[in-house]
């Protein structure tokens, strides 16, 4: 029996792919929101833990909510190299396209299970762009933070740090990017598919 976590922020989204897995002959899966997530884990113990890397903060680059013992798989958009880096930083030991039919879901989570890598072939272009990106996994934290409106003190506290450190981040996102402001690397990173 595997048993998997589903995090994921929305509730009928998360509920959904967890009935869906408990329908599967080995697989025990259980649902919860991000702030859940590492109680579940600590009483669940699971094996794989299912996230989705497109929730802003989701899949930091130091841990994962399933915990040290537990195979991180992501869901990721296509054209979205950000997410992707964010996921390889956080030692994710597979990623499914959102857009997979569910039986590449089965076969990912058999795959990180067993202790293999499994990497969704519709994410490849987006894996070769993931790796030209001048960002690191935490400035693009920073960045898809500020994309999604939080100002300095409010990016500060989600990854909890100053703000002095927030802003010099963001003058390095700048200075990559070439933007003039942080409006202008938002953009950027946009069109990039970066956030």
């Amino acid at each position: 029996m595997i048993r998997v976590l589903v995090v994921h922020e929305t509730r009928l989204v998360r509920s959904g792919l967890a009935a869906l897995l408990r329908g599967e002959e080995d697989i025990d899966a259980i649902a919860a929101c991000w702030a859940s997530a590492p109680d579940k884990a600590r009483s669940f113990r699971p094996q794989v833990c299912v996230v989705d890397g497109d929730c802003a903060g989701s899949v930091q680059a130091a841990s994962h909510p399933g915990g040290p013992g537990c195979a991180l798989l992501v869901l990721a958009s296509a054209c979205r190299p950000g997410t992707l880096r964010r996921a390889v930083a956080a030692k994710a030991r597979g990623f499914v396209d959102k857009d997979a039919p569910p039986a590449r879901l089965r076969h990912a989570i058999d795959l990180v299970a067993a202790g293999q890598r499994y990497v969704d072939h519709t994410l490849t272009l987006d894996f070769l762009q993931a790796a030209d990106m001048p960002l690191t996994p935490r400035e693009l934290s920073v960045l898809s933070l500020a994309a999604g409106g939080a100002s300095v003190p409010e990016i500060a506290r989600e990854l909890h740090l100053s703000s002095g450190t927030v802003r010099n981040y963001m003058a390095a996102i700048n200075r990559k990017t070439g933007a003039r402001n942080r409006v202008d690397a938002i953009r950027i990173s946009q069109g990039a598919g970066w956030v």
